[in-house]
């Protein structure tokens, strides 16, 4: 596979009256407590696949790149915190998104010879040759970068839309709603976002606790262990992966959460037994099963929930930036949910957590995001999810048909499991795993053949 980079742009947005930046020379949005667990991770990293026969260089060239950076431009009047970098001025107490004039996104042009049925199908494909399609997001010790794009032709075949994501500037949810919303003013040729898809800013909702600032902040600098710039922006070591890592999707249908929803329902009938609650805990127990080893040892899993209408008052659905809150449970032994009962046991412990998101209160967060990470590095397995069935990732039609395929190859940077609704079906899940290729070929026998259990 090779890959020729054909431009690097720079894509301000589109002159706008009304913007702040027209009577200040900056925009400065402090992040929330919310905000700061993500500030040192590594970013999130999409891939959409959009497949087009027609896709010519001419045609890709002349149409779809300058159709792509026009709307671009359009949509981020309404999204400036993405032109923007996170920063961390000597003289406050936490870091913030600065957007000054001028500020754009980076946008990658390339053109690749790779196969594009093999890179946008379900089967194992090397996470290397997926990298290829990803743009860098430049970080040093006093800026981080918000947002880039990287768009590659495959000639005659298709192309891609991949994005980064700073995961302190905005969770799945804002990022699945930009890319929606810059997909519309793309396919409908507008000029203004409808007001459905108009993120909103209005932080001073969420309460000031200058307390729960200091202590998120604190276990960020705790987990990084470098004591020697504690407003270093750089993200935590990055995992090293091996020419044999491999990312796969799998597919539970409809039918087969049904199946599975049987299973419990036979067992209890008070459980939170939602797509999601079912799709994870199966293929968390395939993943222990597949791991084998010693039934004692400790495994923990942790997802998030969105947290906008939990609190009070309520934020916007479409608020921008991130309201996500953890649920884990740690220090497991793997024979839980190795035995035969053993999805049983998982489906209990995330309805459980399910459940129990109502009830957490804000106050607790940071000690939350702490217990999580703490046991993250003292399990010999800890799944996490990356995702939701709910983002509608598939609605993002630029005008050149829904995507075929969407990946977070960024689940490569741990065990996580990326989780979607099915391209063609309502109902039904799709699931990412990225593994080595030898532990892939255990795991997918037990998830395809536990189905039939």
């Amino acid at each position: 596979m090779t890959l020729r980079i054909i431009e690097t742009a720079r894509v301000t947005p589109a002159v706008d009256s009304d913007s702040v930046l027209n009577s200040a020379n900056s925009l400065t949005i402090p992040l929330t407590f919310f905000d700061l667990p993500w500030l040192l991770f590594h970013p999130v990293k999409r891939v959409f696949f959009y497949k087009l026969t027609e896709s010519t260089r001419e045609h890709f060239n002349s149409i779809i790149v300058p159709k792509l950076k026009l709307s671009l431009s359009l949509v981020l009047r309404n999204y400036l915190p993405l032109t923007g970098c996170v920063t961390w001025n000597p003289n406050e107490p936490k870091p913030s998104i600065v957007v000054t004039q001028n500020d754009a996104v980076l946008v990658t042009i390339a053109e690749t010879n790779a196969d594009f049925s093999h890179l946008s199908g379900y089967g194992q494909r090397l996470v290397s040759e997926l990298h290829a399609l990803l743009p860098k997001l430049p970080v040093s010790d006093d800026s981080a970068t918000a947002f880039s794009i990287q768009i590659t032709l495959f000639p005659n075949q298709g192309f891609t839309i991949s994005v980064a994501a700073h995961h302190a500037v905005l969770d799945g949810k804002t990022s699945s709603m930009f890319i929606k919303t810059w997909a519309c003013i793309c396919k409908q040729q507008l000029q203004n976002i409808p007001e459905t898809l108009t993120p909103s800013y209005d932080r001073p909702l969420i309460k000031d606790m200058t307390e729960l600032d200091e202590n998120m902040i604190e276990m960020v600098r705790s987990l990084k262990g470098d004591k020697t710039n504690i407003r270093s922006l750089t993200p935590f070591p990055a995992r090293e992966l091996g020419d044999d890592v491999v990312l796969a999707t799998l597919v539970l249908s409809r039918d087969d959460i049904k199946r599975l929803r049987e299973r419990v329902k036979s067992v209890s009938l008070t459980l939170h037994l939602s797509t999601f609650v079912i799709a994870y805990a199966y293929t968390w127990t395939c993943f222990v099963k597949a791991r084998g080893g010693n039934r004692e040892r400790s495994v923990s899993l942790l997802f998030v929930g969105d947290f906008r209408e939990r609190l009070d008052p309520k934020l916007p659905v479409n608020y921008f930036g991130n309201c996500v809150f953890p649920a884990g449970c740690y220090n497991r032994k793997a024979v839980e949910f190795m035995e035969e009962k053993g999805f049983v046991t998982a489906v209990e412990i995330i309805s459980d957590l399910v459940k129990g998101l109502s009830s957490r209160k804000v106050e607790t967060i940071a000690e939350s995001f702490a217990e999580g990470f703490c046991f993250a590095s003292r399990s010999t397995q800890f799944g996490t999810i990356a995702g939701s069935t709910r983002f509608g990732i598939y609605e993002s039609d630029f005008g050149w048909g829904r995507p075929v395929k969407v990946d977070i190859v960024s689940i490569d940077q741990g065990e996580a499991i990326s989780m979607a609704e099915r391209r063609d079906e309502s109902g039904g899940v799709e699931i990412g795993m990225c593994l080595k290729k030898s532990e892939m070929d255990m795991f997918l026998p037990f998830f395809n053949n536990d189905l039939q259990s």
